[in-house]
């Protein structure tokens, strides 16, 4: 096991690049991306055109501004344009009487986030249409107003532990999804290393001598293990003692990457048991990891993925898993029993996933 080991350990560190390169990259996607959503106040351009363009945006200002942390403002349509084509804003919003267009440029988290708040605000100014029909909608919505001031019925929510309820931390979030997404690509790389080592025929070689095959699994196993654990260690060392993230218990966050660890090296096995060759397996799994953070709702709050199927789909990768145990220990301080389940769920795909995996490869002739 030891010499199969040292000799991966080799090549990384005659060719150190291709690790430096995730771990920098995995950085500056969480700074980039994880740094908009820590903006305490988002301000957003709106504008109209047309004849009624002045009484479309003071109706849609009012009604959007209800909403915290996000504050729309009037602007110049061509500025407003010019904006986001220049980059100095993410998004603008063009209202229409009972419409609205999203006008940008990127796909950051942020976007969709404003997305789903307007979404929200046009459909209910929309059922409270409906509702007024022939009566005026602003004498409704008073109504409604008044009534809700001292509602028949109240609901109030609390923590077990707290009497409030933390406001949820997206960067934290998209922290653990970005480190553990690069990851993915550097495991499945280097286990990719068997189905190499078997095409070229030193698989072979390797088993006639001293070494048995045991030890040849073990060796690339246990090094993709390392090399995907030093890497998240890293990450998040940096980022807790470093850039000043509060990542809660930082034991148990180390602890759940490393089954998370495990069990992508189990999945990555998976991939190497269904594919022959090295070249299949690098763009079948570069094409199909980059999926599995979008289907998992990394990207998204909490909650905004409902469609079953998806959600089936996604628990089928430890990714889903190990983010959801590792945000509910850094924003709502999860003890072990909390997040049992989770890590259950990783370990029992590492154990199937390993167990297919290996059959398949050594079912493989040639």
């Amino acid at each position: 096991m030891f010499p199969v080991f040292k000799a991966q350990l080799k090549k990384d560190i005659r060719k150190p690049l291709t690790i430096i390169l995730f771990i920098v990259a995995s950085i500056v996607a969480t700074l980039l991306f994880g740094g908009s959503t820590q903006q305490s106040e988002t301000t957003v351009a709106i504008f109209s055109s047309g004849p009624n363009a002045v009484e479309f945006e003071e109706k849609w200002e009012g009604l959007l501004n209800h909403m915290e942390s996000v504050t729309f403002v009037i602007t110049d349509e061509e500025k407003a344009r010019e904006d986001v084509v220049e980059g100095r804003r993410d998004v603008a919003v063009q209202v229409m009487d009972n419409d609205y267009r999203l006008v940008t440029s990127s796909t950051m988290p942020q976007v969709e986030m404003i997305e789903q708040q307007v979404h929200e605000v046009f459909t209910k100014e929309a059922q409270l249409t409906a509702a007024a029909g022939n009566q005026n909608t602003d004498e409704l919505r008073n109504e409604l107003h008044r009534y809700m001031e001292d509602p028949p019925l109240q609901v109030q929510t609390q923590s077990l532990q707290e009497e409030n309820i933390q406001n949820y931390d997206m960067a934290i979030q998209l922290l653990f999804g970005f480190t553990l997404f690069s990851t993915m690509f550097i495991i499945g790389f280097k286990v990719n290393g068997i189905t190499s080592d078997k095409v070229s025929g030193v698989w072979d070689r390797m088993i006639l001598s001293a070494v048995s095959k045991t030890s040849m699994y073990a060796g690339h196993l246990i090094y993709s293990f390392c090399i995907g654990f030093f890497q998240i260690f890293i990450v998040f060392l940096l980022f807790h003692y470093a850039f000043g993230y509060d990542l809660g218990n930082f034991n148990m966050i180390v602890t759940i990457a490393s089954i998370y660890t495990l069990s992508m090296v189990s999945l990555a096995m998976l991939f190497a048991g269904i594919f022959r060759t090295p070249e299949q397996f690098n763009n079948i799994f570069s094409s199909v990891i980059p999926i599995v953070p979008i289907i998992s709702g990394i990207y998204m709050p909490p909650g905004t993925i409902s469609n079953p199927i998806l959600l089936f789909i996604a628990d089928l990768f430890p990714l889903t898993h190990a983010v959801e145990a590792m945000t509910d220990v850094a924003l709502y301080n999860a003890s072990w029993n909390d997040i049992a389940l989770p890590i259950a769920l990783m370990l029992i795909i590492g154990v199937v996933y390993m167990g297919i995996g290996v059959n398949m490869v050594e079912r493989r002739k040639g």
